[in-house]
């Protein structure tokens, strides 16, 4: 794992978890952990989708899952679970 990228650790994939989508038609996702890593990576260092690292996947991936929730309103959800205090 190459150092300065963002992985969510166990204890943070656990709050997010309940709050991603399941039971959806279509091909298998990608490894989400992988791609919402990626995608918060991507809004803290507020680098170019085309500049994502290679380890969290394809950029177009990163980029069209993000927008595709983002307009179903599925992150608020999730970025109040990662901000919440601990417990």
């Amino acid at each position: 794992m190459r150092a300065g990228l963002f992985w969510l650790n166990d204890r943070q994939w656990a709050r997010i978890e309940p709050h991603l989508p399941r039971g959806l038609t279509g091909p298998d996702r990608d490894d989400d952990r992988r791609i919402v890593s990626g995608i918060i990576h991507m809004l803290q260092s507020g680098a170019r989708w085309r500049d994502c690292p290679r380890e969290y996947g394809p950029y177009t991936t990163i980029y069209n899952r993000f927008n595709r929730w983002a307009k179903r309103g599925r992150w608020c959800a999730i970025f109040e679970a990662l901000a919440k205090p601990g417990e």
